[in-house]
Order: C-alpha cells, then sequence, then structure tokens
C-alpha cells in the first residue's frame, strides 16, 4: 500500500472555531482536529502511524470530496463542491466528546468534467486509510461521491477478504438511474453492477423514499435488486429502528452514506432538491446512533450540502451534528 497526503488534491488546512481555553474540558472539534493533523506525517504505506492513536476507538480520517460534476450532469442545482469547506466549517466549533483522534486529510477535487477520475482518487485513498485502522469520513459533494466512497470500501481488506458489505442510505432517492454517463443520479446502479462482477450479492437499503419523486422505473429497479426501502411517510422511529436492525442483521461491514435531502427542506433547505415531505431530524439522528452503536460502521459519507442555497447555514450544522453522532 502507498498513501501520501500529497496524493489528495488540495492538503488539509488549520481548522478555526471558538476558544475556551487548552483544558480537555474546554476542548472543540477545531482543537481536536487541529491537534491530529498537526501530527499526521502522510508517510507512505503507514498513516496509522500519523495520527496520534486513540484511547480506545479507531482514529478518523476526514477527506473532503469537492464535486459539482455529478450533479450538473443529472440537471440538479450546482453549488456542493463548496460542501467540503462548508461542513468543517460547522464542525469546527462543536464541543468536542468523542473517544478517538481525527484528523483532516484534505480534499479531491473534480475539476471540469473529470468525475471518474476524481472517484478513483478518494476512492484509493479511502482503501489505504480503511486498510490502515481508521474510520472514514468522506464529506462531499453530489451524491456521485457515494460511488466513489463505494470504491474505497470494495476494495479495502475488509470487503476483499469476504465480509459481507451492506449498504445503507438516507436518501428521498433510489439513485438507480440507468444512463450512459454516471451522475449524482446513478451510483447504486453502478455499486450493483460492480458487486455482480466480482460475483458478490449486492446489500443495498435505503430510508426516506420519496415516492413522489421517483418514477416507477426506478421502483422496478429495485425490486430487481432486492433493494430493501422505507417510505418517508412510513418512517416513524420504531419503524426505521426495526428496519435498520434487521438490515444489519445481514451483514457485516456497513458503508453509510447520509443525502441531506432526506431532511424535511425547513431542516436542510441548503440541498440540490429540498424535499417537501422529508424524514424527521430526530429519526435519521436515532437511525446514525444505532448504526454507530452497532459496531459494524466501516465508512461513512455526507452528500449533497449545497451551501449556495442554505440558509443561516441550518443545512450544514445540521449535517454536523449527525457527523458528531455518528463518530461517538
Amino acid at each position: 500500500m502507498s498513501f501520501q497526503l500529497s496524493a489528495l488534491d488540495v492538503p488539509p488546512q488549520p481548522w478555526t472555531g471558538r476558544y475556551d481555553g487548552d483544558g480537555p474540558g474546554h476542548r472543540r472539534w477545531w482543537q481536536a482536529v487541529n491537534s491530529g493533523s498537526a501530527s499526521w506525517q502522510g508517510a507512505a504505506g503507514a498513516p496509522d502511524k500519523g495520527l496520534p492513536q486513540p484511547a480506545s476507538r479507531k482514529p478518523a480520517a476526514l477527506l473532503g470530496f469537492a464535486s459539482d460534476e455529478g450533479v450538473r450532469r443529472n440537471k440538479g442545482r450546482t453549488g456542493a463542491s463548496a460542501a467540503p469547506a462548508a461542513l468543517r466549517k460547522a464542525l469546527g466549533p462543536l464541543a468536542f466528546h468523542l473517544d478517538r483522534a481525527v484528523a483532516d486529510v484534505g480534499d479531491v477535487v473534480v475539476s471540469g468534467e473529470g468525475l471518474e477520475a476524481g472517484q478513483e482518487r478518494l476512492g484509493r485513498a479511502v482503501t489505504a486509510l480503511l486498510d490502515a485502522g481508521h474510520q472514514t469520513v468522506v464529506l462531499g459533494g453530489g451524491h456521485e461521491t457515494a460511488y466513489a466512497s463505494y470504491l474505497g470500501v470494495a476494495a479495502s481488506s475488509a470487503v476483499q477478504g469476504g465480509q459481507r458489505l451492506g449498504v445503507l442510505n438516507l436518501d428521498a432517492h433510489f439513485d438507480l438511474r440507468d444512463e450512459p454517463i454516471p451522475s449524482s443520479g446513478t451510483p447504486f446502479l453502478q455499486m450493483a453492477r460492480a458487486e455482480a462482477d466480482a460475483g458478490r450479492g449486492f446489500r443495498y437499503a435505503v430510508v426516506g423514499i420519496s415516492e413522489p419523486n421517483n418514477t416507477q422505473v426506478l421502483f422496478d429497479t429495485a425490486d430487481k435488486l432486492g433493494v430493501r426501502y422505507l417510505l418517508d411517510e412510513e418512517c416513524d422511529a420504531d419503524r426505521v429502528r426495526d428496519f435498520v436492525d434487521g438490515f444489519l442483521a445481514d451483514i457485516d461491514v456497513l458503508y453509510l452514506t447520509i443525502d441531506l435531502d432526506v431532511l424535511p427542506a425547513a431542516v436542510a433547505p441548503g440541498v440540490s432538491a429540498p424535499a417537501a415531505y422529508g424524514v424527521p431530524l430526530p429519526v435519521i439522528s436515532a437511525a446514525c446512533r444505532q448504526v454507530a452503536q452497532s459496531g459494524k460502521l466501516l465508512h461513512l459519507d455526507v452528500a449533497e450540502l449545497n451551501p449556495a442555497f442554505d440558509i443561516d447555514g441550518r443545512t450544514a450544522r445540521t449535517a454536523a451534528r449527525l457527523v458528531d453522532t455518528l463518530l461517538r
């Protein structure tokens, strides 16, 4: 394995936030991340030695995926390339209660139409970090981020070693479009085909599907692939908990992806396609806590934040809160 910070397009930058003091009781995310990133040496073949080791949990590595190209191809509202910076800004001031080290690794930036190359670069970085023993977190980016994440997860030693991978998507959309050019609407069909080519079963579940925003063809594709899903109107706390429990029972390791348009527009206005209905934030937050406590979470990402359409940073703050919950 060879992994160097120079392989990413933009190196990590210092984080900022409110300062209350230097002691552990005053610590905020920006202080924890700066401490972790400062000690990261980026040594080829040994990124695990560059981060301070946690007391009892895997160290977390944050990667940005600054991409608009998938949303543009999907005819959505562009602006998600600015999301990694907005998410870092929202995370920075949060009080740090995690029992693990956290470091920022930097960004992969998709320039022009170079989406596929960017996805491959991010995938290689995710694989290297996972195999070095990190909890990886990707800050997207449109939901084309999901296929980049998948490339990294699928090539990891966990999946290559035979552990059953499950993909849980918190999303209003299946993103199973069959298009000649990949986009933010195609990543899970791409995953299904890649898993079939690898001789593995495709274990994919979605919480929050909006029936009016998914065509019958997409529902038919989901049924053909054996996709498990809950409609947004079905997403009360008990039903989502049972659904997630059932999915987790059939897998060994989990890749969780959060498309912020799963939330009501009042909570998450800063997305490409704001939800007219959406799943309540307490239900989504509880699902994230459930996943974190399962011990099966291998990798996570957050996608579709569009700061240009956010209101008072509320979507970014919501996403930051969910990331914080998932790393507890």
